[in-house]
């Protein structure tokens, strides 16, 4: 997680060079992005642990979701820019280190054999420590996911396409990914024969496009 972190860092830098904010506006949006993210990854847990709640120590104990994390950190952007009264977009400065940040980060699920999928007998499986039979190294998929999506919002970035909401673009995709990734993972089904995290991603993915399409139509009325 702290290479992650160290390697968005560095890459923020690069990318929010041109931004015309000050060092410490831009120290305060990513503090906000980072404290978002983190109490949104491990928020879920913590509610399902209530007498952890109660005690505080469910937010020590095992448990983050990077479904919630990306989410956390666009709200924790949102709340840290209003608190600054920054009214210069942020998102597309975001798109590309957090993505190649969450790569990172499966790539350190994949060794620690956490996040594995199912049971397969496909010839890539990895038999994970604990486990006696091959599985899916969804870690290793998502990682690969997350790195093409880098690539993907590099390029648009680069030819001025889609300005203004290149994160919002890679949340919807990773909410899209994930529904279809939870199909290879042992997770329990909740509801309706999906999981907990599909749900989440058919809860969160309609909000983010509204989100988007009240952006486009209000930044399209401010150029009129």
């Amino acid at each position: 997680m702290l290479t992650a972190v160290v390697v968005c860092a560095l890459l923020l830098r690069r990318t929010q060079a041109r931004l015309p904010l000050g060092g410490w506006q831009k120290l305060g949006i990513g503090i906000g992005a980072f404290c978002g993210a983190m109490l949104g990854a491990k928020l879920p847990f913590v509610l399902a642990d209530w007498e952890g709640m109660r005690s505080g120590a469910a937010w020590f104990s095992h448990g983050k979701t990077i479904v919630f994390g990306l989410v956390g950190g666009y709200f924790g952007v949102v709340v840290a820019k209003w608190v600054l009264e920054i009214r210069v977009k942020t998102g597309d400065s975001f798109a590309v280190p957090v993505a190649v940040a969450v790569a990172t980060g499966r790539l350190a699920c994949f060794w620690g054999g956490c996040c594995y999928g199912k049971v397969t007998a496909v010839p890539w499986g990895v038999v994970f420590s604990h486990q006696e039979m091959p599985r899916h190294p969804t870690q290793l998929y998502e990682s690969v996911f997350h790195l093409s999506a880098a690539a993907i919002l590099y390029w648009l970035g680069k030819r001025g396409l889609l300005q203004g909401q290149l994160f919002k673009l890679y949340i919807v995709a990773y909410l899209a990914y994930r529904f279809a990734s939870e199909w290879i993972r042992p997770e329990p089904v909740w509801w309706l024969g999906l999981t907990v995290y599909q749900w989440a991603a058919l809860s969160l993915a309609p909000i983010f496009v509204w989100i988007w399409i009240s952006d486009v139509r209000r930044t399209s009325s401010q150029a009129e």
